[in-house]
């Protein structure tokens, strides 16, 4: 129950594997992709429920048992996030693939040839998804350094922010807290639009509290809870403060 919640890395990695297939092949692998995440947001919010459920019965505990309690929540919440925006980013690729198949919009004229894709932006799509799938499979120094590479050949890529918030995950899963924290904050600072901007704040706080800057780091966790109530990242936050006692 109280035990650290995994992220279904392989369905991501199955659905970005999928994307050099054949447009009848991407369509139906997506969806089904899209359709497993949603089973995995189903358990999790089951999990979710039964945790709470159990947290309320579970009131005379000790102080230790409760704050186990609120990790495992905490852990849950996060990892709900997480696959929501999965979920959102192979949703996006399923509206493009069904794009793709849609008629000409003028069906009595002669079809116009199909553009050539861009080689550039094939080549773009293609380093990223190399680079997420080496951090998918747990290479987090493998995938460091093709998400480095990543960035320099493709600084204007629409996946420049989402890559830079990988190379930040991958410093911190080799627990280099000081190269992610840095990473982290380029994200905060180039991307402020972005939908990695706030897990970005608290991955940077996270960073804070693993170096040993505590003060930094309370600051850090307050200002989310403070600026971003109601939020997935508000609510680690919060427990985040709770387990330090503030």
């Amino acid at each position: 129950m109280r035990s650290r919640v995994m992220i279904p890395t392989l369905a991501v990695a199955g659905a970005l594997l999928c994307l050099g297939c054949e447009s009848e092949d991407r369509l139906k692998r997506v969806e089904d992709q899209v359709t497993d995440l949603k089973v995995e947001i189903f358990k999790l919010r089951t999990q979710m429920e039964e945790g709470n459920r159990k947290a309320e019965e579970d009131r005379s505990e000790s102080t230790v048992a409760r704050n186990q309690d609120r990790r495992f929540q905490a852990d849950l919440q996060e990892t709900l996030r997480q696959l929501q925006d999965s979920t959102r980013v192979l949703n996006n690729r399923l509206g493009d693939v069904a794009q793709q198949r849609k008629p000409a919009a003028q069906p009595r004229q002669a079809a116009a040839p199909a553009p050539a894709e861009d080689p550039a932006a094939m080549d773009d799509e293609k380093a990223f998804n190399a680079a997420v799938l080496d951090y998918n499979r747990g290479n987090y120094a493998l995938a460091a350094d093709g998400l480095a590479l990543f960035l320099k050949n493709h600084p204007q890529s629409a996946h420049a922010s989402d890559g830079l918030f990988f190379l930040g995950l991958s410093f911190y899963n080799q627990k280099a807290f000081d190269k992610a924290q840095a990473t982290f904050e380029r994200v905060i600072k180039e991307f402020p639009s972005s939908n990695q901007f706030l897990p970005a704040k608290l991955k940077r706080a996270q960073c804070l509290m693993k170096q040993g800057l505590k003060p930094a780091a309370i600051k850090a966790f307050k200002e989310i809870v403070d600026s971003f109530a109601g939020s997935p990242e508000a609510r680690t936050a919060k427990q985040e403060l709770d387990d330090l006692g503030f």
